[in-house]
């Protein structure tokens, strides 16, 4: 016959949290081994586990569906196709042997956090300080859930084993399974003192502030790997993953191609025609872009290994500059006549225009589509 936590603590049923908490501190002072002898000892640790599972509401939950309830063997009063299932299960494995209490260090779970970086910090990596907001380990009980000079106490329900055993009727006859204990959680043990800084979770939110190397290369999307730097886990246990998910700002100038960059720069015809020097502004400082004599528009001047670095290899992309060439829409009476003194030299007062195809992509794409190709 299992024993009634609520009767042990000396609650009713519907018994609110602050209710539990009060009448366990006042049983846990007067059963305390230090303060009643060394008999009390069971007491206490029966006081501890019943605390240990009416303070969790999922405990309590599961407690209140049946597991210790007057009158029940085991620790569950129901019986479904889920226990013939793991009763076979058992049998399969180690002869239906319970496989030990569970740990309570767990690892922690991966974290994500997004950056923003410019294009020139694409291009040639940087290092960057950021603010995350995970759980460490406890400074005060140092990941052991236990309030300091105390430990957890070994289940009284199901003797440190983690897990109980119980004998219920089926259509196949008696059955015997092995449930995690409720008393317990399957832990084996309780803890009747927990750390009031974590509230016996092992570990505390806490900010910090890391240093994150991002590499060249990277792109909208690219996300960072930092082993070991994300959420400690309950109990203290091993650290999980950061991941920084990098998100590239938009240049005003430079457009991004794979690892390569591109930019328009507009020149007057007359120096497309005669040819110049053109000073930008790059991601590497001013460069001098030569422009040569008789550029048409939409020619393309490349600058080499001036883009991106490429990600997890050597070199790096081109810069390349589109030509736009601008055509006057207003002269002068003077302009006018030397515009027409050099069609006249070039033979060009009554000019033959050349016909061809559309070479615009988008249009023959369009085109292609509606056409059914």
């Amino acid at each position: 016959m299992t024993t009634d936590y609520y009767e042990v603590l000396g609650v009713s049923r519907e018994a609110t949290p602050e209710e539990i908490k009060r009448a366990y501190r006042k049983l846990a002072r007067q059963y305390h081994p230090d303060v009643a002898g060394p008999e009390a000892a069971d007491k206490f640790k029966e006081v501890s586990a019943a605390h240990e599972v009416l303070s969790n509401p999922e405990k309590r939950r599961m407690y209140d569906m049946g597991g210790g309830m007057p009158g029940m063997s085991g620790s569950g009063a129901g019986f479904g196709f889920s226990d013939i299932f793991e009763s076979f299960f058992q049998a399969a494995g180690a002869g239906g042997a319970s496989r030990g209490p569970a740990s309570r260090v767990r690892r922690g779970q991966d974290a994500l956090i997004r950056i923003d970086v410019e294009l020139k910090d694409a291009a040639f990596g940087v290092a960057r300080e950021v603010t995350v907001d995970t759980a460490v380990v406890c400074t005060v009980c140092h990941g052991s859930c236990c309030r300091p000079g105390t430990g957890p106490v070994t289940c009284v329900e199901c003797q440190g084993r983690g897990s109980v055993q119980r004998v219920a009727r089926s259509f196949l006859g008696n059955v015997m399974t092995t449930a995690p204990c409720a008393a317990c959680g399957g832990f084996g043990s309780v803890i009747p003192d927990p750390c009031q800084e974590c509230s016996g979770e092992g570990r505390v939110r806490s900010r910090r502030t890391i240093t994150v190397n991002v590499p060249a290369g990277v792109d909208t999307g690219t996300r960072i790997k930092l082993s070991g730097q994300g959420e400690v886990g309950p109990g203290g246990g091993p650290a999980g993953d950061l991941y920084v998910e990098v998100r590239e700002r938009k240049h005003p100038i430079f457009t991004r191609r794979g690892d390569d960059i591109h930019c328009t720069v507009e020149l007057p015809m007359t120096a497309a025609a005669l040819g110049t020097v053109v000073a930008m502004e790059t991601l590497d400082g001013e460069q001098e872009v030569d422009i040569r004599p008789g550029t048409q528009p939409e020619d393309i001047v490349t600058l080499r290994g001036l883009g991106i670095g490429h990600l997890q290899a050597g070199g790096r992309g081109d810069l390349h500059v589109h030509v736009k060439v601008s055509v006057p829409t207003e002269l002068t009476p003077e302009q006018d006549r030397l515009m027409r003194e050099l069609a006249a030299e070039r033979g060009e007062e009554r000019p033959q225009a050349r016909i061809s195809p559309v070479k615009n992509s988008v249009l023959r794409k369009l085109r292609d589509t509606f056409a059914g190709r």
